[in-house]
């Protein structure tokens, strides 16, 4: 079956994951439409403060939701599947296609979420084909990533096939005995593919990516020579690193000890699905640590990329309840820090060795490897699937445009590609790919509470109160515009050295001037006078603390005198920054 012919084109919209590492989020519209294909996070940067986590703007969405007809996800990741609980509290989708280790580990984020009664899951096999709507027919094409039963997907639409890859490498052998389908790949190349939307994270870097087995031998050696207890680790979805530090375990012999949620819950999964083979007698509850001699003792854990609450950085920073680092301990990093992550990795491990452990870490140890294709992976792909189009995606500007300059050299004219950035509307005809106009993009920052979104002018105020402090002024009249008691001036956060007293001083005086100037001209309305003495009060503040912008509070009471004389205050915030 093939969707009705149209002469509209096909949208390919971005919402995430271009000129960025995460957030994976596209749309696919066709006659009024919508498929979407992934709904990622991103992580927060250093001046984003107090944000969890990172959301693409799904304004776009919220606006054209009568034409959502549900989603395909290509694997588990986070950048992939992080967002989609968030974004249903907002929309519903009908149903969501994926892998069966995606789909359960979603599962759980929706019933935590709350939201899991807000679409319908539907787990799918290799070469399985779903519809979506009337205008998409997809085919899942199983590749080879970081994580277990990953995907990539040949869409079928009414101007031609495009095929996404969704993250991948190449793997010649698998962990999980699962092989890249290069078969499958290679018909739709010999059927016709109209355009290749293609992962870009590693097209900066030559050769093929190393199979994830390669680890394994590194790992063993390392496990061998420990002495005492083992402390290992990894990214929790990275499962088939996790299937072979398991193996390695049961090898020498070591008593495991699971520790941080994320590892937990996806281990549990993946040994439900198959994707891990461990005995249950293996696994150990912390509480019986102590019971076991060091050298029988490997503790798995999260904590690879310094995250603030994650297990190993509170077992870091002595703060862990039931592990305490001691002379003896090895501790292996078995994945390379993230771009932003490098500084608490770094953190981390020395507050480890300051403890008495040998940490190992580092590329040299070959104790890690990429999920994400290099050049040769990559020229690989487009070999086999021969597109006419050509849309590099997941990854930052440079890594597109060498990505690009691949597929040139593959046969790809340079004309029959884009470069394109978060919101950008590709369209795609049987004869033409092109930017024809933006949808609204952007970022939603998720509240380290997660109940709450913050706003831009959020984010604004808390940088500058991380950078430059803030100023507090307290003023209070009385019915005649007197002041009650001299300004309560307060300074927190400002390096400079300011002498509060005086400051104080050329307040009440600059407070005294503006009254008076008032009264004069015989208009004492306290309410349109704060605008003028919080102008005034800025300026001051800028003079009296140069080269610094703190926030500026002013706090005016207007105070009623009672027959006993008591002073009732009735304030009247604002908020301004200098």
């Amino acid at each position: 079956m093939k969707p009705k012919q149209s002469k509209t084109a096909l949208k390919v919209i971005p919402l995430g994951g271009l000129h960025e590492i995460g957030k994976n989020t596209c749309v696919f519209e066709i006659n009024d439409e919508i498929m979407l294909l992934d709904a990622g996070l991103a992580f927060p940067t250093d001046e984003m403060h107090g944000v969890n986590i990172v959301l693409p703007d799904v304004t776009y969405l919220r606006e054209n939701r009568h034409k959502i007809k549900g989603m395909i996800v290509t694997h588990g990741h986070e950048d992939h599947i992080g967002g989609i609980a968030f974004h249903l509290k907002q929309f519903d989708i009908p149903v969501i296609y994926g892998p069966r280790l995606a789909m359960a580990l979603l599962e759980g984020k929706l019933e935590e979420a709350g939201v899991r009664d807000r679409t319908e899951l539907r787990p799918v096999r290799p070469r399985d084909t779903v519809h979506q709507g009337n205008s998409f027919i997809v085919e899942y094409i199983r590749n080879t990533h970081s994580i277990a039963d990953s995907c990539s997907v040949a869409i079928h639409t009414p101007v031609g096939i495009v095929i996404h890859t969704g993250d991948f490498k190449v793997d010649h052998t698998p962990v999980d005995g699962e092989h890249f389908d290069f078969q499958k790949f290679a018909e739709y190349g010999e059927r016709g593919v109209l355009c290749l939307i293609s992962d870009s994270t590693n097209s900066e870097l030559p050769g093929h990516t190393a199979s994830e087995r390669s680890v394994f031998p590194n790992l063993d050696r390392i496990f061998a020579q420990a002495e005492g207890r083992l402390v290992v680790t990894t990214f929790s979805s990275s499962v088939h690193r996790v299937n072979m530090i398991l193996e390695l375990a049961k090898k020498h012999n070591r008593m495991v000890f699971v520790v941080g949620r994320s590892m937990l819950n996806v281990i549990a999964h993946a040994r439900d699905l198959g994707y891990i083979d461990c005995e249950d007698s293996r696994f150990q509850p912390l509480r019986n640590l102590r019971q076991y001699a060091d050298k029988d003792v490997l503790i798995l854990t999260t904590g690879s990329q310094g995250e603030p609450m994650a297990a190993l950085t509170r077992i870091a920073n002595d703060s862990h309840r039931q592990i305490k680092v001691k002379a003896g301990d090895t501790v292996v990093f078995s994945a390379n820090p993230i771009p932003g992550n490098t500084i608490a990795v770094v953190n981390t491990i020395d507050k480890l060795m300051m403890q008495g452990a040998q940490v190992i870490y580092g590329r040299h140890h070959g104790i890690h490897v990429s999920g994400h294709g290099s050049q040769e992976d990559q020229k690989l792909m487009l070999g086999l699937t021969r597109p006419k189009f050509f849309l590099p995606v997941h990854g930052e500007h440079r890594m597109l445009v060498r990505h690009s300059q691949t597929a040139q050299s593959m046969g790809v004219p340079a004309e029959n590609m884009v470069i394109i950035k978060n919101g950008d509307i590709v369209t795609l005809t049987p004869d033409r790919i092109a930017i024809d106009g933006k949808v609204q993009s952007g970022v939603e920052l998720v509240d380290s509470s997660r109940q709450g979104i913050v706003d831009q002018a959020t984010l604004k105020d808390r940088q500058q109160l991380a950078e430059d402090g803030i100023v507090t002024i307290g003023v209070t009249f009385d019915n005649n515009g007197a002041l009650v008691t001299e300004p309560a001036v307060n300074l927190r956060g400002i390096a400079q050295a300011v002498d509060a007293a005086r400051l104080q001083q050329q307040v009440a005086n600059l407070i005294g001037i503006t009254i008076s100037e008032r009264r004069k001209a015989g208009d004492l309305d306290l309410e349109a006078l704060q605008p003028k003495l919080e102008t005034e009060v800025r300026r001051l503040i800028r003079r009296e603390i140069p080269k610094r912008y703190p926030m500026v509070v002013l706090l005016v009471q207007h105070a009623a005198i009672t027959r006993k004389a008591k002073v009732v205050a009735s304030p009247v915030p604002a908020l301004g920054a200098v």
